[in-house]
């Protein structure tokens, strides 16, 4: 009996370390699709020699504790507006909501987007984009912020993970690329040490 006990208090403990091991292969799913889509010539925006060496992007270490649960709320009528490009074109995009979460147990609010662009092409109507740039940037990543993809949430939680979040392609190519630049209002005031790094890319 008293084995059974340990046993079932034990389950928690289990069952919690087992979904942490699913997320941390999916993470590292989102690493190895990200590499080899850097790798091919038909999707890479690298170019000549920053091709030929490419070999892998360097990544902050998997940490679970920059993926977050944020309370999604729907923006309400969003009006479309021109968001600015690094080539200094602009892009139609609209609001679609904010997502608050806590990370070290502050709160912090980012703007989510959707492309009005991208919503017309086929496999890209749940798309949803957010950029955001933190106090890493300039330093272990670019200097211009990050992504994240995201897609339309079925209630109003939004799961955000830092560690998906990558750099522009712009940040490796300026010459073929045009991305939008981050709104300034999707600033975290915090260090976001979760997924790629730029500071020491591998070319």
């Amino acid at each position: 009996m008293k084995n059974i006990a340990l046993l079932l208090l034990l389950v928690p403990f289990i069952a919690f370390s087992q979904t942490d091991r699913k997320l941390i292969s999916e993470i590292k799913k989102f690493q190895e699709n990200l590499n080899a889509e850097y790798k091919n010539t038909e999707e890479s925006p690298l170019r000549g020699e920053n091709f030929a060496k490419f070999n892998a992007h360097p990544y902050f270490p998997i940490d679970l504790r920059f993926r977050v649960m944020a309370d999604f709320k729907i923006t309400e009528n969003p009006i479309p507006f021109m968001m600015m490009t690094s080539s200094g074109e602009e892009q139609p995009y609209v609001e679609y909501g904010v997502a608050e979460f806590s990370i070290e147990e502050k709160v912090y609010a980012l703007k989510i987007f959707q492309s009005l662009n991208l919503k017309e092409k086929k496999g890209f109507e749940n798309y949803l984009f957010l950029p955001f740039r933190d106090e890493t940037n300039g330093k272990e990543t670019y200097g211009g912020g990050k992504y994240i993809d995201l897609t339309i949430p079925k209630g109003g939680t939004l799961i955000i993970d830092f560690n998906t979040s990558y750099q522009p392609f712009c940040a490796y190519n300026a010459y073929d690329y045009s991305c939008p630049i981050v709104p300034q209002e999707n600033f975290l005031p915090v260090e976001v040490k979760a997924g790629v790094k730029y500071k020491e890319v591998n070319y």
